[in-house]
């Protein structure tokens, strides 16, 4: 396969889908439980389930609903709800790769109005891709940076060599069994980008995950309109040491309580 090839996206299989992110009012599927069809697994409000609107050419595209919770998510979850809410994803994302049916399988979560998606409910997305290795896209140095805060559980920096830029802020962990770990460490930086990043001026964020072969990264990256020189020429933008070193003391100080 040549590398980078564009995903196919099925205009058809839009036809008809809700969204309530600029339209707050509008309908929610994902609160109209009685109605979902192809469940896959359940635990108490978490729902993982096929996603209705397939719009990826060779793709087994699934959603899992976090919460009952419409206005719900990471930043105001209790600990216990959002380490419930991971570990369920990080088992439904482990079983689509080992059913061995994909070349490579994603996760991924979205929020906020500049997100790039449609519903504002709660939900990660899990995604069989047939043919593409994703892995042939991202590199260690995508994952690396200035340390941030480290101990035996969990590991936290900021990219240097972001993807997109410009804050990267990336959590790793050895394996699945410290997933609890990332789970209050994601909790944290998402606080902090929603609260005091960038003066409290941002409002989204995706949440990306790796399996790489020194352990499990959640990679958090704060959301805005998307700079001209990487939507043109690709070329990713970062912030100057001063201010990396400043986001930190700032992040380091607020993780220092991870236990």
């Amino acid at each position: 396969m040549i590398k980078n090839q564009p995903l196919v996206f099925k205009h058809q299989a839009a036809k008809g889908k809700p969204e309530n992110i600029i339209h707050k009012d509008s309908y929610c599927p994902f609160c109209d439980v009685k109605n979902l069809q192809n469940i896959i697994d359940q635990q108490e409000d978490r729902i993982w389930l096929v996603n209705k609107f397939r719009t990826l050419e060779d793709t087994f595209q699934t959603v899992l609903i976090e919460s009952s919770n419409h206005n719900g998510g990471p930043s105001v979850y209790s600990v216990e709800q959002n380490r419930q809410v991971f570990s369920f994803a990080f088992n439904c994302w482990q079983r689509l790769i080992n059913s061995g049916k994909y070349r490579s399988v994603i996760m991924y979560k979205n929020f906020g109005p500049q997100y790039g998606g449609s519903f504002a409910h709660p939900h990660f997305q899990i995604v069989g891709l047939d043919n593409y290795d994703v892995y042939q896209n991202i590199k260690h140095e995508n994952l690396n940076g200035k340390i941030c805060f480290e101990n035996e559980d969990v590991s936290i920096n900021i990219s240097t060599q972001p993807i997109i830029g410009f804050l990267e802020v990336n959590v790793r962990i050895s394996s699945i069994s410290a997933v609890k770990f990332l789970a209050d460490a994601v909790q944290k930086i998402i606080y902090y980008v929603l609260n005091d990043y960038n003066n409290g001026r941002c409002h989204s964020y995706n949440l990306f995950f790796y399996q790489m072969d020194d352990g499990i990264y959640c990679k958090i990256v704060p959301r805005f309109p998307t700079s001209p020189y990487f939507v043109g020429y690709k070329i990713p933008q970062v912030h100057d040491e001063k201010w990396l070193d400043r986001i930190a003391g700032d992040l380091s100080k607020l993780l220092s309580s991870i236990q």
